[in-house]
């Protein structure tokens, strides 16, 4: 197949003018942000953190690696319209491993290196073909969660390759092969950093060579492009794809280990802080599709950073700063660019579960089985104390509080589709309020819990503002971004001590009048805290307001056109999650009576969206769910089987059930409403598994009679189409009441 064929082959001669004139401004237009963008993050460098001239200079070459790993993202997002959160792991084992080559065996470097680079490209493309090929066909949202958690197995891995070595913690520097250096004062630049500088811009130039005069580099921009339409002219779009895993991953193999020269192995770190979240914030700003913009944006980023840390000697103030410049981006690019990208993604955000039908809702049996499965779930909780010991039943307590975070991610991100990876710094906020009053106000227990609840859904309703404008992974990158400024900053004693709670924060009575003191009271207090937002979800997702977001969520632009406000139900979802997300923050900080920095960190974070994932990420059981097997895992279970709450076990849950916990949960439910159904002798269409309506399913196509969707024979009438219309008549007057 040769690939050399341009647009202009496939476009209407009278066209060309126009369409290469679109073509040309649009690079222009984007040429001009992005050299806009740098001069402003320059700009802001001076003013902020003015530095001598070696330390911009070595902020360009931390910059620019860092780019080589924004190459990575974009490339990747533009081949499967996600965010690859596992792009710095990607690179970091095999960069460890031609480090340790060099520091152990004594390899020589220019072995070892291509050693490490055929290692990444190994690695690059077995993940595309046993993994992320698995999932080809499952919502983008799935497949981003797959990243996430193949990024928590491949650190995995890296942390354990210095073992191997006989080293127990990964080397922080190996010698240069060349005895260079020179001095930009203050910074003296040895053999590692000159090689980086050359490699930089030899991996830049390679990269655009391949794009624009080979073969594979042109199959790889078409499909990248419209991959359907390239799938129609030949390209193979699938082994396309191997081929762009391969390029990421060797760039990000590039990339850590030249970094690894300069400033060490950042191994079980990659994830946030270390490098990957300064990697999406020059991807986002370059709209995950403009590379030299991307590479402004990066080595922008690189000289701030480095210029910050040396004006403070610390690295902890760029997290707020990076928040803000990544906040500012989204929120100043064309509102019409994000919006192709995202209907290009086909973006999904949760799986929908049908309720009990209808016609087997109101039976004696189903309703009393429901009755009955309730009450004994409630006596369980409440008798779960007796069986346990202190310890075990703080435990318990701990379940419960992730539970309401759950409940809180099933509001957001799979009714509303707002895609957060910054809640648990909701969770931070609200409790750090509520133990504020509780230790520096001395108010009520119950008091500190609402205030808490209150600043949650303020904080969350602005950066809910931003989601009018930023979609889809956009939107998940900024809450990263405020999960580390959160975690590192606005949650520090050291620079807001005056208004945060210290010490040991003591557990006083609620109301006034009942004591939480011991763990099983406390314990009970959980409980009664995960049923009452459990009750406000089910009542929201019941009401009008639950509708809107719902429908808000399918389709913007159709529920608009009903005359519905798609912002006001945005705000209305993240003002829901975010109270309920620090509602479980103020029973956090009281549980573990202190404040703490850890348990907010992105990391945690991005753990809890496992979480609710796994469980199920559009059902209410499946924040239960998701919550026990997580924590339940990680603190009940025997050693061995603790690794299915990690990365591999995560990939083993959605590879056997995309839907999580929940879809095996109604798959139950479905069989014992079939068989009520069958017993009973009513027919339920709904339940197309019915064994014996599944008897009856005939594939038929109105066209020309080939294979199609399946339809009940005795149900293939002329009445269909009227029964159709009318339910979803219903459904419409439903959402707009």
């Amino acid at each position: 197949m040769h690939a050399t064929a341009s647009t202009d082959d496939f476009v209407d001669a009278p066209r060309l003018g126009p369409v290469r004139r679109a073509a040309t401004n649009a690079r222009a237009r984007q040429a001009v942000d992005g050299a806009a963008f740098g001069i402003l993050l320059l700009a802001a460098q001076q003013i902020l953190s003015p530095a001598p001239l070696g330390v911009i200079v070595q902020g360009v070459i931390v910059g620019g690696l860092t780019a080589l790993i924004a190459f990575g993202l974009a490339l990747i997002y533009r081949a499967n319209r996600i965010v690859n959160f596992s792009q710095g792991d990607l690179g970091a084992a095999p960069a460890s491993l031609a480090v340790l080559l060099i520091v152990g065996p004594g390899l020589n470097y220019f072995i070892a290196v291509p050693l490490g680079i055929i290692a990444g490209i190994a690695l690059g493309a077995l993940v595309e073909v046993l993994i992320i090929r698995r999932f080809f066909k499952a919502p983008r949202l799935i497949l981003m969660v797959v990243t996430i958690a193949m990024s928590q197995l491949l650190a995995g891995i890296a942390i354990v390759l210095p073992r191997l070595f006989d080293l127990r913690t990964p080397p922080q520097s190996f010698p240069s092969p060349f005895d260079w250096s020179f001095t930009i004062e203050p910074i003296v630049f040895r053999g590692n950093d000159i090689i980086a500088m050359l490699a930089v811009p030899v991996a830049i130039g390679a990269l655009a060579a391949f794009f624009r005069f080979t073969n594979i580099g042109i199959a790889v921009r078409a499909s990248a492009e419209n991959a359907e339409r390239a799938f129609l002219l030949g390209v193979p779009v699938k082994r396309i794809q191997t081929i762009v895993w391969v390029l990421a991953a060797t760039l990000s193999t590039l990339a850590i280990f030249l970094r690894a020269g300069i400033v060490g192995l950042p191994i079980g770190s990659v994830l946030g802080p270390a490098i990957l979240l300064r990697a999406l914030a020059a991807a986002v700003i370059g709209r995950m599709e403009h590379l030299p913009t991307i590479f402004v944006s990066a080595v922008g980023i690189g000289i701030l950073e480095q210029s910050i840390l040396w004006d403070t000697g610390r690295s902890i103030v760029t997290a707020p700063v990076l928040f803000v410049v990544i906040l500012v981006a989204l929120l100043v690019q064309r509102r019409g660019q994000q919006k192709r990208a995202d209907e290009a993604s086909s973006w999904q955000a949760a799986r929908a579960f049908r309720p009990i039908p209808e016609e087997l809702v109101s039976l004696p049996e189903i309703r009393y089985g429901l009755l009955a499965a309730k009450a004994a779930g409630l006596a369980l909780l409440v008798a779960l104390p007796m069986f346990l010991s202190e310890s075990r039943i703080n435990l318990a307590a701990l379940i419960m509080i992730f539970t309401i975070i759950g409940l809180s991610l099933v509001m957001l991100t799979g009714w509303a589709g707002q895609i957060s990876l910054g809640q648990m710094a909701f969770v931070g906020l609200g409790g750090a309020a509520a133990g504020a009053v509780t230790t520096r106000l001395e108010w009520d227990l119950a008091f500190a819990l609402v205030v808490g609840g209150v600043v949650g859904a303020v904080a969350a309703m602005v950066i809910g503002v931003p989601a009018l404008r930023i979609k889809g992974p956009f939107l998940a990158v900024t809450t990263l971004a405020f999960a580390l400024a959160t975690s590192v900053y606005l949650l520090n004693p050291e620079f807001f001590g005056g208004i945060l709670p210290t010490g040991r924060i003591t557990r006083k009575p609620f109301l006034g009048l009942i004591a939480v003191d011991t763990e099983a009271r406390y314990y009970y207090l959980t409980v009664s805290g995960m049923l009452l937002a459990l009750g406000c979800v089910k009542s929201f997702r019941a009401s009008r307001a639950g509708r809107v977001v719902i429908a808000v969520r399918e389709n913007e632009r159709a529920a608009q056109a009903f005359g519905i406000n798609a912002t006001r139900g945005k705000l209305t979802a993240f003002a829901m999650s975010g109270f309920l997300a620090a509602f479980a923050g103020g029973l956090f900080i009281h549980h573990q009576q202190s404040l703490g920095i850890n348990p907010y960190a992105p990391e945690q974070s991005i753990a809890v969206f496992l979480m609710v994932v796994i469980g199920g990420l559009g059902s209410v059981p499946g924040a239960f769910l998701g919550a026990i097997y997580t924590q339940g895992l990680m603190y009940f279970a025997p050693g061995p089987l603790r690794f299915f709450a990690s990365g591999l076990g995560v990939l083993i849950v959605l590879m056997l059930i995309p839907g999580g916990l929940s879809q095996a949960l109604y798959q139950v439910r479905d069989a014992i409403l079939r068989f009520v159904a069958d017993r009973r002798g009513i027919r339920v269409p709904s339940l197309v598994a019915d064994s014996r309506e599944a008897d009856e399913l005939v594939a038929v196509d109105a066209a020309d009679g080939v294979p199609g969707v399946g339809v009940p024979a005795a149900e293939v009438t002329d009445e269909l189409p009227e029964v159709w219309v009318r339910e979803q008549a219903a459904e419409l007057e439903e959402v707009t009441r």
